[in-house]
């Protein structure tokens, strides 16, 4: 959508497409599909983040639909999920054991940079933008908090990522096991 017409970053709050408008239709329907897997499935304890990143995707994203406003920043935070790719890749390598280290140690870098340039880099972008252009009541206000939610998981995700990869010893806990437990390997 972006790639199509790069004059709607020009307009972040107004601007419009139908590729973009299609794309956060689809991204809502994934998202619900997503969340309701999770319930049916009974996995809701052990993914309550998900549940949460998700119940904010799907109100923001249907207040965009309706209202037709901010559709460019939805698409905008739809780039992060050009970095879930590296994620995935991350973890298909942990829980499989891939012997080449070699990979796991390529994939933790690129996906570090794909982190910044797709998740961090959007998120502050538009964190930024919400506060210095947008009028806080209404959507706008909303909108604003729900970004400023997000800013709180992603990096609490990026903490993380960091611990694991990067500075594996901060992971520890006094008896030498994973302080987040297992799922941690996996998040």
């Amino acid at each position: 959508s972006l790639w199509h017409s790069p004059e709607l970053l020009s307009d972040i709050q107004d601007g419009y497409s139908v590729p973009g408008h299609l794309l956060v239709c689809f991204s809502s329907g994934y998202f619900i599909h997503d969340t309701l897997d999770i319930i049916f499935n009974h996995q809701s304890r052990s993914s309550w983040e998900y549940l949460v990143h998700h119940a904010m995707a799907i109100s923001a994203f249907v207040s965009l639909i309706v209202t037709g406003r901010f559709l460019v920043a939805a698409v905008l935070l739809l780039l992060v999920e050009v970095s879930n790719i590296f994620l995935t890749v991350r973890m298909l390598l942990k829980m499989s054991n891939v012997p080449s280290p070699a990979l796991y140690e390529a994939n933790k870098y690129i996906n570090l940079v794909m982190y910044f340039a797709f998740r961090l880099a959007p998120q502050a972008y538009l964190t930024w933008y919400f506060l210095r252009y947008v009028e806080v009541q209404g959507q706008g206000a909303f909108l604003t908090a729900n970004l400023l939610l997000l800013d709180a998981m992603i990096l609490m995700y990026f903490s993380r990522l960091l611990r694991s990869d990067f500075f594996p010893s901060l992971r520890k806990g006094s008896a030498g096991r994973d302080v987040d437990g297992e799922k941690f390997l996996i998040d």
